[in-house]
């Protein structure tokens, strides 16, 4: 019965459908590392993000080079900002607005120097491509809080002068002129003496996972509802191909054949039912008056006129005609008047 799957159309079809599945399947996996990488960001900043700071000593590692697990951990500096190496980053959106970031290189006491990102500005409407006033940093002594992030890989784009494509770390120690601490940056949280004016600080990073999973699921579906309509077409095929040879069987009976449609490569029985003949008797005709009409005779229906009494009697006698027979109607001249007719010679 399932002969016609090692067909090549049918073959084709199993191909595709493996090949349709096995994408479902790639896709599917690749949400779900996509939901695993979201996940361990959310316990990193759970983590990490509201953490007591930990001093510059513990943390001198990690700005050489960040630990992931250690991104978000809040550090204690203390230093002096050097004003005259800030820069403006550019392209930085935030709640979906334009801007810009600014970074100032922070000369520790131990004689490090790190970056740190002090905020966000949004972009000016006096001077294109920069913003129109950039606040200035603390003087003297600051003691700066700051939560640990990675560099960013370096843009192959220029940017005016005062500004960066990136945070690139390295770059941006060319451009200095003097070593930086590379592995990592901090984004401000606060510093003491708090200034006048500053950029507007960053939110929380969401915590939300997003929709990973339910996406992953869905392609996992596809790929296993592929195989389910594959194996319903082929069953479709089976039993019309059935259909076909029973109804080939009985051709000779009256068999009637249903139209059929393609869809998807097979083909679409609609549902027929087979009619047996039946046994007809052979009816006399004959013909009555000027009228011209073909009477069926049906002998012994009715007794003479008006009286009902033989068997069938009080209906008229005609093939066409089911209705009780009213007496005087005028069928006995064999023509039709109200509607009835009667048969003559009674």
């Amino acid at each position: 019965m399932y002969r016609f799957l090692f067909s090549s159309k049918w073959l084709g079809y199993l191909l595709l459908a493996a090949v349709f599945a096995t994408a479902c399947v790639f896709l599917g996996r690749w949400q779900m590392d996509r939901r695993a990488e979201t996940l361990a960001e959310i316990n990193r900043v759970v983590t990490n993000y509201s953490a007591t700071p930990i001093p510059f000593t513990q943390a001198r590692d990690q700005f050489s080079q960040l630990d992931p697990a250690k991104e978000w951990t809040q550090v204690e500096l203390k230093g002096t900002y050097d004003a005259a190496g800030q820069r403006i980053v550019r392209n930085r959106p935030l709640n979906g607005q334009p801007g810009y970031e600014v970074v100032v290189p922070f000369r520790l006491a131990t004689g490090e120097t790190v970056v740190i990102d002090r905020g966000w500005l949004p972009i000016g409407n006096k001077n294109p491509g920069s913003p129109d006033s950039i606040p200035a940093p603390p003087g003297g002594n600051v003691t700066a809080v700051v939560r640990l992030k990675h560099g960013e890989p370096e843009l192959q784009r220029g940017a005016p002068e005062g500004q960066l494509a990136s945070i690139d770390l390295p770059t941006y120690a060319v451009q200095l002129g003097y070593p930086l601490m590379t592995g990592a940056y901090g984004q401000l949280t606060s510093e003491t003496p708090a200034p006048a004016e500053m950029p507007v600080s960053f939110p929380k990073p969401s915590t939300d996972e997003g929709t990973h999973l339910s996406y992953s699921l869905q392609w996992f579906a596809f790929g296993v509802l592929m195989f389910v309509g594959f194996g319903y077409a082929a069953r479709q095929q089976a039993r019309n191909a059935a259909i076909d040879a029973e109804d080939e069987e009985l051709a000779d009976d009256g068999t009637v054949y249903a139209a059929v449609t393609p869809a998807f490569g097979l083909h679409r029985r609609a549902s027929a039912r087979r009619r047996r003949p039946r046994k007809r008797k052979t009816p006399s005709w004959t013909r009555r008056g000027s009228e011209n009409e073909r009477v069926r005779r049906r002998p012994g229906r009715l007794g003479p006129l008006g009286t009902g009494r033989s068997r069938g009697a009080g209906y008229c006698a005609v093939f066409c005609c089911r209705r009780p027979h009213r007496p005087g109607c005028g069928g006995s001249a064999g023509v039709r008047r109200g509607g009835h007719y009667q048969q003559p010679g009674f």
